[in-house]
């Protein structure tokens, strides 16, 4: 029996300002699954299923790491959406051609992934993240 405080879903809610642009972008390009679109208003919200949703909590100095693993520097403000792809540097070229500004090509971290950092449509800074085989 659920208690009440039990979590069922994290659904990230980001507001496009081109809405055409992102749905097509994480949907159409990205992949992610649409499992509803709704309009109201003169307004429209579409939901995609990223699979598996986790909150990766950072203090600012571990965030500063990850962006000087990934990128060199530091670029992220407060907020970064990760995607785990079966193949981070084709993905990476996928997203280029669709407009996604490459901030940092894959690079193999020190977690034994490979990790590409991008600017997406709708303002969001994506790492595009492949687990390698331990080895």
């Amino acid at each position: 029996m659920d208690d009440g405080r039990s979590v069922h879903e994290m659904r990230l809610a980001v507001t496009a300002t081109d809405y055409d642009e992102a749905v097509h972008f994480y949907r159409d390009v990205l992949g992610l699954r649409e499992v509803g679109s709704y309009s109201s208003d003169g307004g429209w919200v579409t939901i995609l299923d990223a699979g598996r949703a986790t909150l990766e909590l950072s203090s600012p100095g571990y965030a500063a790491y990850i962006d000087e693993v990934e990128v060199g520097r530091r670029v992220a403000g407060h907020l970064r959406v990760a995607f785990q792809v079966g193949d981070s540097r084709a993905m990476t070229r996928r997203l280029e051609a669709a407009g996604a500004t490459v901030i940092a090509e894959p690079t193999l971290t020190p977690w034994n992934s490979l990790n590409a950092r991008l600017e997406g449509p709708a303002g969001l800074q994506l790492t595009l993240f492949t687990e390698l085989e331990a080895g």
